[in-house]
């Protein structure tokens, strides 16, 4: 393909222009800007302002809630210190929390051990399910800032979980346009795109429970997704092999945007009372800046064809 092409959305009436012929080599990529370093990082624990964790994961594996601040911890989750959104806001109501993702300063999340990122996903399902026990949230969104280019403040790793009771309007009409998909046909979308994904030239990884691919309208050069096979609607349901499993291409898709030098983003979106959602996270990295068109028109011009950036995952 040398021509440029224009791809939907999988269901919603999202455009992009697939624009090969921009695309920069992949050892081009400009090099990752980390977050400044401070002199001293407030997510270490020796820090004098290191704060008192409302849940942590011990280096055997059990959830505390909450967590003492002396306690050695694997995974440690705190308030944010600057939220958005408050739960004593009614302006702007809900909850936001840091999810502290090693106790090591110079641990990057790449290089985490798999059964460390699956202990991740594990706490990432333990503050879903707690939040979602307050009525009033409607929507979360789990995500990662990785990189200065990709919004993070601190380098110390750490990942983002954002509860509201506002439900993005985009993910409103996403929802619709699933569920008339489903009342029209019989099966989930997303369910179908896997079926049609998994032997397609965008495949990156399939196993027994999970598969990885790039999807046919990237919004973004390199975007990958991750699903399970099942049919789960929030992180809360899978379990320990599906979170392995995850876990380890995982790992796999962000080396591999570390060894290019690209800031990435990550996140699950979950709408709390929609069952017919199918869980995946989007890994988005950080390349070409969206300029005039992307901004004035809504169609995204991506430089990265979705079947190469496949091809480079899988190498």
């Amino acid at each position: 393909m040398t021509k440029s092409e224009i791809r939907k959305d999988y269901i919603q009436e999202k455009y992009v222009i697939i624009a090969p012929h921009r695309s920069r080599r992949p050892h081009d990529a400009g090099k990752i800007g980390y977050a400044k370093e401070l002199k001293t990082c407030p997510f270490d624990s020796n820090h004098t302002e290191h704060p008192t964790g409302i849940y942590c994961l011990t280096p055997e594996g059990d959830g505390v809630y909450p967590s003492d601040k002396n306690q050695p911890w694997k995974i440690k989750v705190v308030f944010n210190k600057y939220p958005a959104v408050a739960l004593d806001n009614p302006k702007a109501y809900g909850q936001q929390e840091v999810v502290i993702e090693t106790p090591d300063h110079n641990q990057k999340f790449e290089d985490l051990p798999i059964e460390h990122i699956s202990d991740l996903l594990k706490v990432y399902a333990a503050r879903t399910i707690e939040i979602t026990k307050n009525d009033k949230i409607e929507y979360i969104i789990i995500f990662k800032n990785q990189g200065g280019s990709a919004g993070a403040s601190l380098e110390h790793a750490h990942s983002q979980i954002f509860a509201t009771d506002f439900i993005p309007p985009h993910l409103v009409d996403k929802s619709q346009r699933v569920q008339r998909y489903k009342l029209e046909r019989g099966t989930c979308v997303y369910c179908d795109v896997i079926s049609k994904e998994q032997n397609g030239p965008r495949l990156i990884y399939k196993d027994s429970y999970v598969i990885a691919f790039c999807p046919y309208a990237s919004m973004h050069n390199y975007e990958a997704w991750i699903m399970p096979l099942r049919h789960l609607d929030n992180i809360t349901l899978l379990n320990g092999k599906e979170r392995l499993a995850w876990a380890r291409i995982f790992q796999t898709l962000v080396k591999k945007l570390f060894s290019i030098g690209l800031d990435y983003n990550y996140y699950f979106h979950q709408v709390v009372n929609d069952e017919d959602q199918h869980l995946y996270v989007k890994i988005t990295p950080r390349g070409p800046i969206w300029a005039g068109v992307e901004i004035g028109s809504g169609i995204v011009i991506n430089p990265v064809l979705p079947e190469d950036a496949a091809e480079y995952y899988r190498g």
